[in-house]
């Protein structure tokens, strides 16, 4: 589902059209007024205005999960993204999404491994859309939290903007999500001020949330989380061994599974890490 997103949009279909097929793709517009979705190349739904945003976050669940539900009466698998996460196999292991999805059709929900991309402003320069992304960014953080089921063969039912679901899931570490929400300080900050100004007026995002946040507080996020006391933009390469995934996804009181973590505290307390080298051409 997007709204206004000329930066990344392109991105994500071409990604996720040369794995599937642009025929297999479905955005869902809401309300757009930047020509970002004028004339795409896969399935465009568009959302009618208000007054359904006043309860935008559970209708946005409400929506998804039937419009999953629909389509798996005719396709094995289902799934949903954020315009920013690009779930990516390990290339060591797989030749793409559907070389992946083969291999594991016998687990019906599926959660990747998600690292935060990030973006070292004193080391690295803005991103030049004419090149592969993972070119220009080598620093990751694991985002526990970021863990979702986003895969998945059955009709259960997403939760909680899509980070639970009503179905045990484990944390594959043969699939990485790449979370590029903090990949470039520019792009962060014209995203904040735009969910600012949403917030505003529209009431989206909880109080407590980054949206009635503007674009410097989580610029000053990012940089610290970038911030290496040597100076010398050297660190480890990430290794999922690293952590420990079996004990982060647990049953909630509502009967949904979640993996339970903090995203903002992620940021500080998980080490900065380089991407391996086999992921850099992903997209």
């Amino acid at each position: 589902m997007v709204r206004d997103e000329a930066d990344l949009l392109p991105r994500w279909i071409d990604y996720y059209g040369q794995q599937f097929g642009l025929q297999n793709l479905i955005v869902l517009d809401d309300n757009s007024v930047d020509g970002s979705t004028d004339n795409l190349p896969c399935t465009l739904y568009r959302l009618p205005p208000a007054p359904w945003k006043k309860g935008w976050g559970n209708t946005r669940t409400r929506l998804v999960n039937g419009m999953a539900h629909g389509l798996l009466a005719c396709n094995d698998v289902v799934i949903f993204t954020d315009l920013d996460e690009f779930l990516v196999p390990d290339p060591a292991k797989y030749s793409g999404l559907v070389d992946y999805l083969a291999e594991r059709s016998d687990r019906p929900v599926i959660a990747p491994l998600a690292l935060e991309v990030m973006h070292n402003a004193r080391l690295e320069p803005v991103l030049d859309p004419s090149r592969p992304l993972l070119e220009q960014r080598r620093f990751v953080k694991f985002a526990p939290g970021m863990c979702k089921p986003l895969v998945k063969r059955t009709p259960d039912a997403w939760q909680g903007a899509f980070h639970a679901i009503h179905a045990p899931f484990e944390i594959d570490p043969g699939l990485w999500m790449l979370h590029l929400k903090y990949c470039d300080e520019t792009v962060l900050q014209k995203v904040a001020e735009h969910r600012r100004r949403v917030h505003e007026v529209e009431g989206r995002g909880s109080p407590g949330s980054f949206w009635p946040n503007g674009p410097e507080l989580l610029k000053t996020l990012l940089s610290s989380s970038t911030d290496m006391a040597n100076g010398s933009g050297s660190v480890p390469e990430f290794d999922a061994a690293e952590f420990d995934l079996g004990d982060l996804v647990r049953k909630q009181g509502n009967g949904s599974w979640k993996s339970m973590a903090n995203q903002v505290t992620a940021l500080d307390t998980s080490p900065l890490r380089e991407l391996p080298a086999r992921f850099r051409s992903a997209f």
